[in-house]
């Protein structure tokens, strides 16, 4: 009997071996066309350039301002928490490269990272591959553009603290603190821990490591809080839903123009700091909704933390005053998390990000002058994907909503008062 039961075993293990196989062909061939358009970034279609120059331009200099023990203090473009320094700065790991051939080999070791962790999860008994070879099959539909900012790295720690969390609560709390040092979004994936001593682990570790560390780089660093007055001074970006609204509106004769600063290109003239405030009011509201959640969820899933996690960024995402590209890179990691799980109620909204995800490259780099001249094939981009984003944000919140409500039992029907008593026929 042994020997039978060993057989579907054996089998199982074979499946799991050939598709660990397949998806690290996947993994390589589609790497290796990323890579392929990052070389040939110079191409008209990809943008001439612009991808590729955030590192070796802008990185690179802030590299050298880094080297010296200093935060770009005066520098409007710097906009990020000090723990991003570090990343900026672990090129200097790969000496016998250039900064952008180290940076770009870190960028692809974080997403080989992040493809391990989702494929170790994914073969767990009641767990699956479909978050790994999601992610596999969904980085690249935003094409070069992940391998030259640093939010896969930044992806790589949320994405590991939300995996620890079933094992380690300490080192989900320690992950995620480390993560929203980088890049502050991190932080939500602890919104979602389960009540009681879990979330009082996690949550105390990630105090006591985000003080520890802040103190740390306060001390190496100079400067380190130069960012909060950039990020403060922030308007409108094009590719918000506050900007489709207004380049939609200077089609109705509204005056305001297009011009780059902070880094971006935003909008200015009448009206753009009412909108601006709009979108701080709207994350306000967001966060008072998950607050809400959070306090009257009772029932919950294995996966609870990871479908609070995306939705929670999703909520902040959409209401953004910016959104950018890479933040679907975001988006991408944390729905993957959610789909190692088959208890997860996120699946509609992660075919949702994935086609946003095809949207959003298409309108950057390929069509972004259109996008900046507020053209009409401009605008129908941004609304095809800001509309792709705003469904899967309240799609992934009522969804997350409804699967932690109390499971009530069936009720049962009341006897009818006027109905006569079945008997049982007595035997003739």
């Amino acid at each position: 009997m042994s020997a039978f039961r060993s057989v579907p075993r054996a089998l199982t293990r074979a499946v799991a071996r050939h598709r660990l196989l397949a998806l690290t062909a996947t993994w390589l061939l589609t790497r290796a066309l990323m890579l392929w358009l990052l070389v040939h970034d110079s191409l008209p279609l990809l943008g001439r350039g612009a991808v590729a120059r955030e590192v070796w331009l802008l990185y690179r200099h802030w590299y050298t301002v880094l080297s010296h023990g200093a935060f770009p203090a005066h520098d409007t473009l710097w906009q990020y928490p000090p723990g991003a320094g570090v990343v900026l700065l672990s090129p200097a790991l790969l000496p016998g490269l250039t900064y952008f051939q180290a940076f770009v080999a870190l960028t692809l070791a974080a997403d080989a990272l992040i493809t391990l962790a989702l494929a170790r999860a994914g073969t767990r008994p009641g767990r699956s591959l479909r978050g790994a070879g999601y992610w596999t099959l969904g980085l690249p539909l935003l094409m070069h553009v992940p391998l030259a900012r640093y939010d896969v790295q930044v992806t790589a720690i949320a994405v590991l603290a939300l995996l620890a969390l079933g094992r380690s609560p300490r080192a989900c709390g320690a992950f995620a603190a480390l993560g929203a040092l980088v890049k502050v979004w991190p932080a939500l994936v602890l919104l979602g821990t389960p009540r009681g001593r879990t979330t009082r682990s996690a949550w105390t570790w990630a105090a006591a490591t985000g003080a520890v560390v802040g103190l740390l780089l306060a001390g190496v660093f100079r400067n380190p809080l130069a960012f909060v007055r950039q990020q403060g001074d922030r308007g409108v970006q094009i590719e918000s839903f506050g900007g489709t609204a207004l380049a939609l509106a200077t089609h109705a004769g509204w005056p305001g123009t297009v011009r780059y600063q902070y880094g971006a290109l935003e909008f200015t003239g009448p009206h753009v700091t009412a909108v601006a405030h709009l979108a701080l009011a709207l994350s306000a509201v967001a966060f008072a909704l998950l607050l809400v959640w959070r306090v009257r969820a009772r029932h919950r899933t294995p996966a609870t933390p990871y479908d609070a996690a995306l939705s929670a960024v999703l909520l902040f995402t959409v209401t953004s005053r910016v959104i950018s590209p890479q933040y679907m890179v975001w988006l991408l990691g944390l729905a993957a998390v959610c789909l190692t799980s088959r208890h997860t109620v996120q699946r509609p909204a992660a075919a949702l990000i994935a086609a946003a995800s095809l949207v959003s490259v298409i309108a950057y780099p390929m069509f972004y002058p259109q996008v900046a001249g507020c053209t009409w094939t401009g605008c129908a981009l941004m609304l095809v994907r800001n509309g792709l984003l705003a469904s899967a944000a309240v799609v992934s919140f009522v969804r997350l909503w409804r699967s932690t409500r109390p499971v009530l039992p069936a009720r049962q029907p009341e006897p009818d008062p006027y109905r006569l008593p079945h008997r049982t026929p007595s035997p003739s």
